[in-house]
């Protein structure tokens, strides 16, 4: 086995619906200036007793049922997230635990929005190299929990959920080179810090910077997995912002491709916001097996990391 691949995908969200309606009688806000900004409609919002590694659990479930796996086929477990509230156990080992996994090795990725591509390269990297077999990655996300619901600026755009992949040792490579990098010295613009922790962004900062400086770094993902972007199938960016999204996906030239907007019904899940989008679009048939699909996570740290997968 010289390659690994995606065998299989999951999501899972809270039941409550937050709309556009609801959070009018928070901020001063109107349906109207949502949509118009940012594109969302609605979001998922986890209650007090659903915690970050219950709604990664719930997908982690669903992505080991559809790839045929039990829990203790698993020898790593990766989790992208940054709303943990404890430093240790980690959530990883969270998750391994709820979901009764016998001894997986188990770590946590901060990266943030792009958490879930830099985790999905590290595991097409473990297994490429013989550390682990399958590898159950996970981007999840209580995003609520680290938001001042009196700042309209941010709380109109946040979302809860989880999404998750299972990668195996393949004989061809379905997941190609990861191309990943950061802006350190811009990295303060987008931020969950304080005690309490809280998320704060430079809207206008990060929106110049991903819809001018990120296509020709995702066209070059691309090429590296022997691409043009004409022939994706698919294209799952970051869901951070649907005006973010459109001009981003139509300049990196993926014009054949069907582009994720789950952010208008989900909005911005960090972490989980990537394999949610994709699971949603492999569920609804939107791309079919062994499509190249593109996904492309940036943001928080001004990180970006973005690879072409085979669809499962």
């Amino acid at each position: 086995m010289n390659g690994s691949r995606i065998a299989a995908v999951g999501h899972y969200q809270p039941a409550k619906v937050l709309t556009n309606e609801d959070l009018t009688g928070l901020v001063d806000t109107s349906d109207e200036w949502i949509r118009s900004r940012v594109g969302i409609r609605t979001r998922h919002i986890a209650g007090p007793d659903e915690p970050v590694d219950e709604l990664a659990a719930h997908a982690a479930a669903k992505a080991l049922a559809a790839a045929g796996l039990a829990p203790a086929d698993i020898d790593l477990v990766l989790v992208a997230t940054s709303t943990a509230v404890d430093r240790s156990p980690n959530m990883a080992a969270r998750v391994a635990a709820r979901l009764g996994m016998p001894q997986p090795a188990t770590m946590d990725l901060n990266v943030v929005c792009a958490g879930f591509t830099h985790a999905l390269a590290t595991a097409d990297h473990a297994v490429r190299a013989g550390g682990a077999s399958r590898v159950l990655v996970v981007g999840a996300d209580k995003m609520s929990e680290v938001t001042d619901w009196s700042d309209r600026s941010t709380c109109v755009l946040v979302g809860d959920g989880a999404g998750a992949a299972v990668v195996e040792a393949a004989e061809e490579s379905g997941i190609g080179p990861v191309l990943w990098g950061s802006v350190p010295e811009m990295g303060n613009a987008v931020r969950i810090e304080g005690t309490p922790p809280r998320f704060a962004q430079e809207g206008q900062s990060v929106y110049r910077w991903a819809t001018r400086q990120l296509p020709p770094i995702a066209r070059r993902a691309c090429e590296r997995a022997g691409l043009e972007p004409a022939d994706l199938a698919g294209v799952v960016l970051h869901q951070a912002n649907l005006r973010i999204i459109e001009p981003l996906a139509q300049k990196i030239g993926a014009v054949n491709a069907v582009v994720a907007r789950d952010v208008t019904e989900s909005g911005n899940t960090s972490a989980a916001s990537i394999p949610l989008a994709f699971s949603k679009l492999v569920e609804q048939g939107a791309v079919s097996t062994g499509d190249p699909v593109l996904l492309f996570g940036f943001g928080g740290n001004l990180s970006y990391a973005g690879q072409v997968v085979r669809c499962p």
